[in-house]
């Protein structure tokens, strides 16, 4: 497609989990060939696309002008699912179709399964953003690399020398489990803001925009087990965030990911673990499978993409992964107590849990003490 005026362009980025090799690990080659080809066919509906993993996780990068919440785009993203979902199955790939919660394509995605972040904005000359596509974890691990981003200027001295940065920022703040979303602005709301941060399992940022309205950040929100009544992942989120000029730099963006912070996640979804850098096209280990995520760096003009440069690829990285994971073995090594495991309503397995407390209160007995005290209470009670 060639952009012969100013256009906006969109920015679409849609992920799904529809089957690992052997376990939660990462796609195959052939799952993968079924959503290139089908993204592939799409005729002149894109500009441009990117297609890639973060351990089991399929990202689609499409740009195009037909805007947020296309029917068209998001039709084509649920197709490429569904051909891959039809491979994963035949080559019996485990969790095949995973994120695929409903049956037909319904014009949207989103509450469907598949996580979805998208920008429209007008380009720049040098448009620039990076993609963080995350895996075996859930939308609020961007919490707290958001909050280094736009808040903390001992991360981000930004705040203080870009003019746009230190005006302050809009969040939009989603609670997920209400279904209600909180529009709050620095720096009159700051304290607001940290309170609902406090809690990434149920406060997740969903947009950052300037106070003029340029969008700087779009990240995936659908908890998958509000969608699907029960406990079916824990998530897996990706964002899109624009960066250079007004916006944050690139390095500002990614260095906010240097310190491994613990996250919900982990093997069964179960505990918390620390969320480390990756290289992109990563499988996520089989050691407790770490929490992860993938920097995927662009620029753009007309649509057309350049890169991805690969931003966690480089030396200095190594040292952090190596970070994250002398935190995970640390936490690990407590076992099952908590902190190390999520409260029992986020546990994946929360049925096998229920199970357990259910057999642990049959046994219960009242203490012989509050059964004096209830004897005493009822001769107190007695008018005779």
């Amino acid at each position: 497609m060639l952009l012969t005026e100013l256009v906006k362009i969109t920015v679409s980025v849609i992920k799904a989990d529809v089957g690992g090799v052997g376990g939660h690990t990462l796609p195959s080659d052939g799952l993968l060939d079924a959503v290139k080809k089908t993204i592939k066919n799409a005729g002149d509906l894109l500009i441009d696309h990117y297609i890639g993993f973060c351990g089991d996780d399929i990202h689609i990068l499409m740009t195009h002008t037909k805007g947020k919440d296309s029917k068209e785009i998001h039709q084509l993203a649920w197709t490429a699912f569904e051909e891959a979902t039809r491979v994963a199955k035949e080559e019996g790939l485990y969790g095949a179709g995973q994120d695929l919660l409903k049956d037909s394509f319904s014009g949207n995605v989103k509450g469907m399964g598949p996580g979805v972040a998208e920008l429209e904005f007008e380009e720049r000359l040098n448009e620039a953003f990076t993609v963080f596509a995350a895996d075996k974890t859930e939308p609020g691990a961007f919490n707290y690399p958001f909050y280094r981003l736009f808040v903390d200027s001992l991360s981000n001295t930004g705040l203080i020398v870009n003019q746009s940065l230190a005006e302050g920022v809009v969040f939009n703040i989603m609670d997920v489990e209400e279904g209600k979303i909180a529009e709050l602005s620095l720096w009159e709301d700051k304290p607001t803001i940290e309170a609902a941060l406090m809690y990434p399992g149920r406060y997740v940022v969903s947009t950052v925009n300037t106070k003029d309205g340029e969008p700087i950040v779009s990240a995936s929100t659908d908890r998958l087990h509000n969608i699907a009544g029960t406990y079916v992942g824990k998530d897996d989120p990706i964002c899109i965030v624009r960066t250079q000029k007004k916006f944050p730099a690139t390095e500002e963006a990614g260095s906010v990911f240097n310190n491994p912070h613990y996250v919900a996640g982990n093997t069964r979804g179960s505990h918390h673990m620390p969320l480390m850098p990756v290289k992109i096209n990563s499988a996520a280990t089989i050691d407790f499978c770490i929490p992860m995520v993938s920097a995927l760096v662009f620029s753009m003009h007309n649509g057309k993409l350049v890169g991805p440069f690969d931003g966690f690829s480089t030396a200095d990285w190594d040292y952090i992964r190596n970070i994250a994971t002398q935190k995970a073995l640390a936490m690990r090594s407590q076992g099952f107590i908590h902190p190390a495991t999520l409260v029992p309503s986020e546990l994946e397995y929360a049925e096998g849990y229920k199970a357990r407390m259910k057999k642990l209160q049959s046994k219960m007995k009242p203490l012989e003490d509050n059964k004096l005290s209830a004897q005493r209470k009822e001769s107190y009670d007695d008018p005779d």
